[in-house]
């Protein structure tokens, strides 16, 4: 299922042009040498990268907790249902139940210190800006998390949180050199879109739950058969020879 998180990735790079964007654009970029200025946004996406392998690392380690009680089947469906109410629930109601509040002093530190670096121009201050850009609060993000928690494994959730990370990269250096080169009626229709592929993967992850026997979207669960049939035979004197022996 890593594909999906390549999905995820350049749809929503789309969402990050204007959720990130406005960080994009004031990157302390030195303009006046393009070399430079490629190796100082490379910094910045391997930030951001990391930052989204280290956040799969840890959600990977959830999943491979409750792949531990045998849940493997379930957990993906339950990522899909999960990923499907996201959608199909109206926004009013996540605003009222706002569970984002118990983490707002991170963030609002996180956004804090972007603000102190996005003012420097030290070669380290782009790897920085990146990394702490990767933890602001992100609904894509969120999806992506879902699908590293799905993959039930440490290395494999840092892996599929990384290609997410990388399918954003071309639109969000796009942004950074055009700037905001997408207008609103464009905008407003890839917003439109998003939810329809959010959804579409959800439905894969519950398929693949349900075990039906397709190659790569829904394989059979591994189990362990155990053949019960023993071939019996008389022992004989030259068995007994080499049981001695």
């Amino acid at each position: 299922m890593l594909y999906t998180a390549l999905i995820f990735g350049l749809m929503g790079s789309f969402h990050c042009v204007g959720m990130c964007g406005p960080i994009a654009f004031l990157l302390p970029v030195d303009r006046s040498n393009n070399l430079k200025k490629v190796g100082q946004i490379s910094l910045y996406h391997f930030g951001r990268v990391l930052a989204y392998s280290i956040i799969g690392f840890i959600f990977g380690l959830v999943g491979k907790s409750l792949n531990l009680f045998g849940f493997q089947q379930q957990l993906s469906i339950l990522i899909g249902v999960l990923m499907l109410a996201v959608i199909f629930i109206p926004q009013k109601t996540f605003n009222n139940h706002n569970f984002s509040k118990p983490i707002y002093r991170i963030i609002s530190k996180v956004k804090s210190a972007l603000g102190k670096e996005l003012k420097k121009k030290t070669p380290d201050t782009f790897l920085t800006i990146g990394f702490l850009n990767g933890f602001l609060p992100c609904g894509l993000v969120y999806m992506a998390v879902f699908g590293a928690i799905a993959s039930g494994n440490a290395l494999e959730g840092s892996l599929y949180m990384a290609i997410f990370g990388l399918g954003t990269i071309p639109l969000m250096t796009s942004a950074i050199y055009l700037g905001n080169f997408l207008n609103g009626q464009v905008r407003q229709r890839i917003r439109r879109a998003i939810p329809i592929f959010v959804a579409i993967i959800g439905c894969l992850f519950i398929v693949r739950g349900m075990g039906l026997g397709i190659p790569y979207i829904s394989p059979k669960p591994m189990t362990e058969s155990v053949d019960a049939n023993y071939n019996c035979h008389t022992v004989t004197s030259e068995d007994k020879t080499i049981f001695n022996h």
